[in-house]
């Protein structure tokens, strides 16, 4: 994979566990092209993860 490429999907990862850490929905998600997307969701989901763990449900 291309470092570019592989750069674009790290920071949609990075962005999309942000949004998840700050609470914002899942259709928040401000990428519509399929990889960019399921690093960005991968993000959130890993984050809301994390909050739930770390913060008991609240």
């Amino acid at each position: 994979m291309k470092r570019q490429k592989r750069d674009r999907l790290e920071r949609a990862q990075s962005k999309g566990y942000q949004a998840g850490l700050t609470g914002k929905a899942k259709e928040c998600c401000p990428y519509h092209e399929s990889d960019t997307r399921a690093q960005w969701l991968g993000g959130w989901r890993t984050a809301v993860d994390d909050r739930v763990s770390h913060f008991g449900g609240k």
